[in-house]
C-alpha cells in the first residue's frame, strides 16, 4: 500500500475547514478562524509548526482521528505533535500541559492557542463566571508553557496573536 502525498500547507487548512464546518467557539465565531488565528501566530516557525496549529484541535473536538490524518498525508511529525497538544479522555488538563512542554513544536502551537483565547475582545463576549474562570486557567497555564521555549519565541508569538499579554513578559 502506498502512503498518501503529503499535503500543502493550503491542503491542510482546507483539511481543517472541512474538519470544523458547522462549528463555531464560545463567542460564536466559526471554529475554523481561531486555528486559523494559532497558525499565524506560529508562522515563523515554520510549516508543520503551522500545520499543527491548523490541525490542533481537530483530533479533541471533531471525529477525525490521527489515523485518518496520516492516510490523507499529512506529515507524521504534524500529526504527532496534534497528538501532543490533544487532551486525552480522563488527562487533566495540567498534566496534558506537562506533556505538551515536552516537544518544542507542540508547546509553541499551545502558546499560540493560549494566546488566542485570552484576547481580552474574545473574553469581553463570554458570561462573566466564564471570563473569570478561564482567565485564571489560562494565566496558569501560560506558567507552565511559556518557561519551556525561549522568551523570545514566547514574544514572537504573543506579539502577533496576544500583543496585551507582552507585558507578562517583562
Amino acid at each position: 500500500m502506498t502512503a498518501a502525498p503529503q499535503l500543502t500547507l493550503g491542503q491542510v487548512d482546507a483539511l481543517a475547514a472541512r474538519a470544523h464546518a458547522g462549528q463555531y467557539d464560545r463567542i460564536g465565531v466559526p471554529y475554523v478562524e481561531h486555528v486559523r488565528a494559532v497558525a499565524a501566530g506560529v508562522a515563523p516557525f515554520g510549516t508543520g509548526v503551522r500545520m499543527a496549529a491548523l490541525l490542533h484541535d481537530v483530533l479533541e473536538d471533531t471525529p477525525v482521528t490521527a489515523g485518518e490524518l496520516l492516510a490523507a498525508g499529512v506529515p507524521a511529525a504534524v500529526v504527532a505533535t496534534v497528538r501532543r497538544v490533544t487532551r486525552t479522555a480522563g488527562t487533566d488538563y495540567r498534566t496534558m500541559l506537562l506533556d505538551v512542554v515536552t516537544d518544542h513544536a507542540a508547546t509553541l502551537v499551545k502558546i499560540a492557542d493560549n494566546a488566542h483565547n485570552s484576547r481580552a475582545d474574545r473574553a469581553a463576549l463570554l458570561p462573566a463566571a466564564d471570563r473569570a474562570r478561564l482567565a485564571e486557567r489560562y494565566r496558569a497555564a501560560r506558567a507552565v508553557l511559556w518557561p519551556a521555549v525561549a522568551a523570545a519565541d514566547v514574544r514572537t508569538i504573543v506579539g502577533a496573536v496576544n500583543p496585551d499579554l507582552l507585558a507578562e513578559l517583562d
